[in-house]
C-alpha cells in the first residue's frame, strides 16, 4: 500500500477484508486523497506563523504595509515582518536590539549616547555586514525619533582571530568582506 493514511483506514476494517485486492485498492486511493487533503490543511495552517509562511508571506507584508520584493530570499522577507510586527510601540533599547536581532539572527548589543544625540546598534555574533542590512537600516529609521543619529559596529576577522586557528583552506572559504579591512569599513553611521 502507498498511503500511510490508507494503510490506518485499511486497518479499520474487518479481517476478512486483509486478502482482498479491492479493499486494499480502494483504501489505498481513499487514503492517498486524505493524504493529500491533510498536506494542504498544513500547508495553509503555515501561513498563519511568519517563520513557516511561504505563499501567504506577501498577505503578511501587505497587511504590514511592507512592499513585496519577490527577488529577495524568503528568509530576509520573513525577517522584514518579523521586525514589523515586534516594532510596535514607544522607542527604546530593547525594541531596537528585538528587531535588530529579527533581522541578524544573532545576538545584537544597543548603547545609546545621550550627549551626542545617537545609539550604536553593534552586532555581536555575525562576522561581517549582515545580509539584509539596507532593511534593517530602513525599518530602525521608521522606528527612531527622528532627532537621534545611529551608528552601525560590525565585527571582522582580525589577524589574532585566525592566525594559528583557521587553515588555509579554510581562509580561502572565508569572503573578503569577513575581515577587517576587507571591502567594507568596521562603522557606519547613517
Amino acid at each position: 500500500m502507498i498511503s500511510s493514511r490508507g494503510s490506518e483506514l485499511f486497518s479499520y476494517l474487518p479481517g476478512y477484508y486483509s486478502t482482498s485486492r479491492i479493499m486494499g485498492s480502494m483504501m489505498d486511493a481513499q487514503g492517498g486523497e486524505m493524504d493529500q487533503l491533510y498536506a494542504a490543511l498544513n500547508e495553509t495552517v503555515d501561513q498563519f506563523f511568519v517563520s513557516t509562511a511561504t505563499w501567504g508571506l506577501e498577505r503578511w507584508e501587505n497587511e504590514l504595509g511592507i512592499s513585496t520584493d519577490l527577488t529577495k530570499p524568503i528568509e530576509q522577507r520573513r525577517a522584514v515582518v518579523e521586525s514589523k510586527l515586534r516594532g510596535a510601540g514607544s522607542f527604546t533599547g530593547r525594541l531596537v536590539k528585538n528587531v535588530a536581532e529579527a533581522y541578524d539572527g544573532g545576538t545584537v548589543d544597543i548603547t545609546f549616547q545621550p550627549q551626542e544625540w545617537s545609539f550604536t546598534v553593534k552586532f555581536v555574533d555575525t562576522i561581517g555586514i549582515p545580509p539584509n542590512l539596507e532593511d534593517l537600516k530602513a525599518v530602525i529609521e521608521e522606528i527612531k525619533p527622528a532627532h537621534l543619529a545611529v551608528e552601525y559596529e560590525f565585527s571582522y576577522l582580525l589577524i589574532r582571530d585566525i592566525h594559528e586557528v583557521m587553515t588555509l583552506a579554510e581562509m580561502e572559504q572565508t569572503l573578503l568582506h569577513k575581515f577587517a579591512g576587507g571591502v567594507r569599513l568596521d562603522k557606519q553611521r547613517v
